[in-house]
């Protein structure tokens, strides 16, 4: 029996008066599905108190976002993500509150803390080397402090390091669609691969990097 059938049987005995014939088991559990949300947020917000797995099916195509196709107001998955790698790809938006160095950011999430966000695919100079100044001045210069940006997960990689960090592509709203490539183009970062598993831009990063040292840009110019 189908969830509609049931449903319409459901008003049926109800407006007969015969709702009391039908026990249902005690330890049953509703199923839903995104017909019971007036709009996606509603649809959101269960879809995430309701655990791991999806048990009522509300997110088809796996992209954290439950009933895409409802009404807003919608709800922004920014829910802790998994430390280990999987075929999820994690959502978030938020302000950028403090830029840390030339590839992390501290980030106020719409809908939840502040995270620390590594971006993916560079590794820029750390405190105290050469051009780790220069390279933290250019990703502020990128993404001020204020402004907003989108950052997405990489389904080739770890959602979190170790140090719990979110890894992610991160995009300026108004700006710049991907930091990583910008400081790649401009000369303030390496290739940077962890555990041998390159990102899925990796080739784009490497030509930027190519093309940066080429022409002396950046730090290419005097640290490397």
């Amino acid at each position: 029996m189908t969830r509609r059938t049931a449903r319409a049987l459901a008003l049926l005995l109800a407006t007969l008066g015969l709702v009391g014939w039908v026990q249902a088991p005690s330890n049953a559990v509703i199923d839903r599905d995104c017909s019971d949300f007036q709009n996606q947020s509603a649809a959101q917000t269960f879809f995430v108190n309701a655990g791991a797995g999806d048990p009522h099916r509300l997110d088809d195509d796996g992209d954290g976002r439950a009933c895409e196709t409802l009404p807003c107001p919608c709800g922004v998955r920014n829910t802790p993500p998994p430390a280990n790698p999987g075929p999820a790809i994690y959502r978030e938006a938020g302000n950028v509150v403090r830029v840390v160095d030339g590839d992390t950011l501290k980030v106020r999430l719409r809908r939840g803390g502040i995270v620390d966000v590594r971006m993916l695919g560079i590794n820029t100079p750390e405190r105290g080397r050469c051009g780790a100044g220069e390279a933290t001045d250019n990703l502020r210069r990128l993404a001020p402090v204020g402004s907003t940006v989108d950052m997405v997960s990489d389904r080739t990689q770890a959602a979190k390091d170790r140090y719990g960090r979110l890894l992610r592509y991160v995009a300026r709203r108004g700006g710049f669609k991907d930091l990583s490539y910008r400081q790649a183009w401009n000369g303030y970062t390496k290739r940077y691969v962890f555990g041998g598993k390159p990102v899925a831009r990796d080739g784009q990063y490497v030509r930027a990097i190519a093309n940066a040292r080429s022409n002396s840009r950046g730090l290419w110019s005097n640290c490397w």
